[in-house]
């Protein structure tokens, strides 16, 4: 029996880690075992990293370090009508609750799910609301 190999899909607080001057040294080290096949981001991240760049002092800075050393490192995985249903799903769900996420979240959390993914994050508080999302966090040793 072959065992199915773990895809990871990067949260926007771990990506952005990455760049940052010091970034953390767990991530870092999990990041330098696994295959660049086996690592994604979602145009939802790409979508928070571009506002949080343009809104920035130094946005050609921010928008070329997402050009030139980030997308080249990873696989893009896009919100398909897969991960809309299940996004409409848990904001409902959730709603109800009275535990509401932010829509991001929840379109990256859906995209995790319908892809199958491990969600690596360091917002374990915000996604653990969601029991069928399998969640690391690679920013704590």
């Amino acid at each position: 029996m072959v065992e199915k190999e773990e895809m990871f899909l990067f949260d926007t607080d771990v990506i952005t880690n990455v760049l940052k001057k010091h970034p953390a040294k767990t991530l870092l080290e999990r990041l330098a075992v696994i295959p660049k096949h086996e690592q994604y981001i979602s145009t939802i991240t790409i979508s928070e990293i571009v506002y949080g760049a343009v809104k920035s002092d130094r946005p050609d800075y921010h928008l070329n370090n997402l050009e030139s050393i980030l997308l080249p490192s990873v696989n893009v995985v896009g919100f398909d009508s897969k991960s809309a249903y299940i996004c409409g799903r848990l904001r409902a769900e959730l709603e109800k609750k009275g535990l509401p996420l932010d829509l991001a979240d929840l379109e990256i959390a859906a995209i995790s799910i319908a892809g199958e993914f491990v969600l690596v994050t360091g917002n374990t508080r915000h996604f653990k609301r969601i029991p069928e999302l399998h969640v690391e966090n690679w920013l704590v040793p």
